[in-house]
């Protein structure tokens, strides 16, 4: 795998410019937070404010960051099994309880919306959702994450998605952003340029409230965000200020050939489990570069 000539060439001019040499604002640049804004309102059915964005170093800041400003005394999160390990990881660090719901692999590793109905309490604050899965390679369908939403708005929680593995899809499901439900329950949702641009090491992510309805985006919520990206920084500028070219200039069959590689290695894969005796795959991946 190798970087886009769009984000090669924007990262070398950034640098070559002599112009980000300094500090950037701790929440991101303002035309990077911008342009991220616009990238991800392509597929929503509303325009995200460029201030709803906050610049991280990788996703996995971003995940730091928002279990932090949800913490509180007594908290609980709902996290899925199997899930990422840096959730859990956070979680403790915060001293905020982890209670697991399982995903069913005969499903395509759909929710058990049961399970999370059973384990959340008035102390519960959120669930996470990754989508494209990470590590089960699923692509969650358009109404299933539209039940997941609704089970947050009667729970009364935020679902936090983590969408790092967003557009990798190569089944029969589209990638579809939780965003789009984010009038339903309000979304936190992060990202990077890490797996899309297969640029993980220029540690560039995002966290971005989705909530159309402004039912979270409170003035205290806002300010712990801000307080929070004060305390920890974020990615260096010169890779912030090529932000908008990466995505505006990438062409599309960059994307394509990334995705046919994926499908192509994850097939090969595959079939290489199914043929050892004694161990099995219940679900073909679909997603992601599991």
């Amino acid at each position: 795998f190798h970087a886009s000539n769009a984000a090669q060439e924007g990262v070398v001019e950034s640098l070559r410019s002599a112009k980000f040499n300094g500090y950037a604002p701790t929440a991101g640049l303002p035309q990077t937070r911008e342009a991220i804004a616009e990238y991800l309102s392509r597929d929503l059915p509303y325009k995200l404010p460029a201030d709803s964005v906050y610049v991280t170093a990788g996703c996995t800041q971003a995940i730091e960051i928002a279990l932090s400003v949800l913490a509180r005394p007594g908290a609980n999160i709902l996290l899925p099994r199997p899930c990422f390990p840096i959730y859990g990881l956070c979680a403790s660090f915060r001293n905020i309880e982890v209670r697991y719901f399982d995903l069913h692999p005969e499903e395509g590793w759909e929710v058990d919306l049961d399970a999370v109905a059973d384990l959340a309490d008035h102390n519960t604050v959120a669930m996470v959702i990754i989508n494209p899965g990470n590590p089960c390679g699923n692509v969650y369908s358009h109404q299933h994450l539209k039940k997941i939403a609704e089970m947050a708005k009667r729970l009364g929680i935020v679902v936090i998605a983590d969408e790092v593995y967003g557009h990798l899809a190569f089944g029969a499901n589209p990638f579809v952003p939780m965003g789009i439900f984010g009038s339903i329950a309000p979304v936190v949702t992060l990202g990077s340029l890490s797996k899309r641009w297969l640029v993980p090491g220029w540690r560039l992510g995002w966290l971005v409230i989705n909530d159309p309805d402004g039912s979270l985006m409170s003035p205290k919520f806002v300010e712990r965000i801000k307080k929070y990206c004060d305390i920890c920084g974020g990615p260096a500028t010169f890779i912030q200020a090529a932000v908008p070219e990466i995505v505006e200039q990438t062409q599309e069959v960059f994307f394509r050939k990334t995705i046919n590689i994926l499908k192509q290695t994850s097939d090969i894969c595959y079939q290489k489990i199914e043929d050892i005796n004694g161990i099995t795959c219940p679900t073909k991946p679909k997603g992601a570069m599991a």
